[in-house]
């Protein structure tokens, strides 16, 4: 008979994660800036809905005829492959030599706090579940004391964090997330060597020049190296105009791929690779400067983090989750996944957070301490800890191997939905302050590829030598939003010349639109928005939500932030600012090394520019406003006549 149809699971992946993304990219401003959640909650609640246990759908148990060993194969491609990309476009996002300049920081989030999580949840582990030896427990802790680079985009990204949480946090836990889940396997394996080695002395010493030598050093120094070639050849085909604008962006996938793969060929660490490579090769911010209005990476990690997290959903093993045979009953895990995310993380970095400078304040601390989140990272280590353990006879207790063996994947699994739950919905009750001033510039550098010119003079019509400028600043309400007209004036000139004997003339007309309009609907969502006390001056096309100038209020205290585009940010904490019965106190934070004679002078020429544009500015501002009456100085404040602004140099 005539069946014309080609049902397969392949091809249901397909269609369905094609859909998905068409229908959440339909409405994905309504859930990222009014719901304030990303794709990975949406994600894992239809992976649900498509899995086994509801539409049966995608149920990656049957791939393989059922193997569970063919599952656990695919689901370490798929998350090795999703991870990579996700920890390189970590690395080229940071701001230039960003882990040199901040590697104390670093230090403490990598060593003492990622060994406190290790050992807390392991020890949890031990009291909560039945059956398993403290060792054992600390394999399994394992996977989930990283933080995931994708569910850490809920805090780094989105409207809301931008409005609520300092760029220097989130370059913080954008810098932590990618760095961690590769630093996560000396935890594994030593755990690993000493269940299935009868010798510690062997079992320790195999861990160092197995691990620490061949796996994390050769990775991060392979990683480093792939990223610095590929940027000197890449500065040198550009210059030399060998390579074009596609390929250019290209290498965000391309450069992942290749030192992800390289390095797992030669059997060592491929996320910490893949992560050096990335801040390799954005180590200077020339990368970031030429594909600073690319919109391809969205695109990836839209698609990759989609695909994932739908991945994930239908993975997910409801019947394990209450167990009694494996001994997981729904209350144990229940509270094991309270308690981790209760002190896997905050009391370390409460008793640490003095020693890391990009931590300013107890708040800001509290903060740091629960958003890290467990998601893609932790099934990658947990499934290659399950692949990794042998069916054989090992040397150490058959018996736990066996039990871990069992029980890994449910515990983690559903450690990573109570924190695709808790931290992805726990946005907006979790505010870590609030902006309430900041200054953009609406003004792009990128320059063209063949050019040498901004990008956006291809969309304006260039003035030649002759022609005549006008700048009108009467209103015109049939002008266009661009405010810019262009007038062909054909006929006879004043000296009878045809338009046929004379080359044709342009008057371009160039006025400024009139603020008046904008800056009342702004003082109107100034008023009914609790994020907006300052004034906000358009966007910038500088990285999203990192205005030159920003102030956060946490609690009584004040952060500024003055950044330029593709530098570091400077933050300046005034302490008890909004407080009425303290004094303001003022401390700068700056960096410790000091600044490059050209950095010098770079920073001198942009701070006077910056000077200009205000003063310009201000200026604009007086002459459209009618005059106010006087005010006295403790009248005077940010947007409202009770909060004094600080004081600007």
């Amino acid at each position: 008979g005539f069946y014309p149809f080609e049902v397969t699971p392949a091809h249901l992946a397909y269609t369905l994660l094609g859909g998905f993304t068409v229908v959440f990219g339909m409405f994905s401003a309504f859930f990222k800036e009014k719901m304030y959640l990303g794709e990975a909650p949406i994600a894992t609640l239809f992976g649900i809905i498509l899995g086994p246990h509801v539409a049966n759908l995608i149920d990656p148990y049957s791939w393989g005829g059922g193997d569970h060993a063919v599952t656990d194969e695919i689901t370490l491609e798929i998350t090795r492959v999703v991870i990579a990309i996700s920890v390189f476009a970590v690395g080229v996002e940071l701001p230039k030599k960003y882990m040199l300049r901040h590697w104390r920081t670093m230090i403490v989030l990598l060593l003492p706090c990622m060994l406190w999580g290790w050992f807390i949840s392991a020890l949890l582990m031990w009291a909560l579940i039945p059956g398993l030896k403290f060792l054992s427990c600390l394999l399994i802790a394992a996977a989930v004391t990283p933080t995931d680079p994708i569910l850490a985009q809920s805090v780094i990204g989105g409207t809301y964090a931008e409005n609520h949480v300092p760029a220097h946090i989130r370059h913080m836990l954008s810098a932590e997330s990618g760095s961690n889940d590769g630093a996560a396997f000396p935890f594994l394996y030593i755990a690993l060597y000493l269940t299935l080695d009868a010798s510690p002395g062997h079992a320790v010493g195999e861990w160092f020049y197995a691990t620490i030598a061949y796996e994390i050093v050769l990775g991060t120094v392979l990683g480093s190296l792939i990223g610095w070639v590929a940027r000197k050849v890449m500065q040198f085909s550009e210059e030399r105009k060998y390579i074009d604008r596609q390929s250019f962006v290209a290498q965000y996938v391309s450069l992942a791929l290749l030192s992800m793969g390289g390095t797992v060929l030669l059997g060592s660490d491929d996320l910490l690779s893949a992560f050096a490579c990335g801040c390799a090769f954005a180590w200077n911010g020339y990368f970031n400067r030429q594909t600073e209005d690319a919109v391809f990476s969205n695109v990836v990690d839209l698609l990759f983090n989609s695909a994932a997290f739908i991945y994930v959903g239908a993975l997910l093993p409801f019947p394990d989750f209450n167990n009694h045979e494996l001994g997981l009953d729904w209350w144990r895990l229940f509270v094991l996944a309270i308690c981790i995310l209760l002190a896997r993380r905050l009391p370390s970095i409460l008793a640490l957070y003095k020693l890391m400078p990009d931590i300013k304040s107890f708040r800001e601390a509290c903060f740091t301490g629960w958003f890290g989140p467990m998601g893609v990272g932790a099934v990658f280590i947990s499934t290659l800890a399950r692949h990794s353990l042998p069916y054989g006879d090992p040397d150490a207790d058959t018996a736990q191997v066996d039990r871990i063996r069992e029980i890994i994947s449910p515990i983690t699994l559903f450690l990573v939905l109570s924190s695709v739950l808790s931290h992805g919905l726990s946005i907006p009750f979790f505010s870590l302050g609030r902006r309430v001033h900041s200054i953009t510039y609406t003004w792009s550098r990128q320059p063209s590829m063949r050019d040498n010119q901004p990008a956006w003079t291809s969309q304006v019509r260039h003035v030649q030598p002759g022609q005549s400028i006008i700048v009108n600043r009467d209103e015109d309400p049939e002008e266009g939003d661009a405010g810019v007209r262009q007038t062909e004036k054909l006929g006879h000139s004043s000296t009878g010349e045809s338009s046929s004997d004379r080359t044709r003339r342009d008057d371009i007309e160039m006025r400024e639109k009139s603020q008046r309009s904008s800056r009342d609907s702004g003082e109107d969502e100034q008023e009914g928005s609790e994020g907006a006390i300052g004034e906000r001056a358009g966007e910038d096309d500088n990285e999203p939500g990192t205005p030159p100038v920003a102030e956060y209020r946490e609690g009584d205290d004040l952060i500024i932030e003055r950044k330029r585009k593709g530098e570091e940010v400077e933050v300046e904490m005034v302490k008890h600012h909004f407080s009425k019965e303290r004094e303001a106190q003022s401390h700068k934070f700056t960096h410790h090394q000091s600044l490059e004679e050209h950095e010098v002078g770079n920073l001198r020429h942009h701070l006077s520019k910056s000077d200009r544009l205000s003063s310009d500015f201000d200026g604009r501002q007086a002459m459209s406003q009618p005059p106010s009456p006087p005010a006295d100085e403790s009248s005077r404040g940010v947007a409202f006549g009770s909060t004094p602004a600080p004081a600007r140099g």
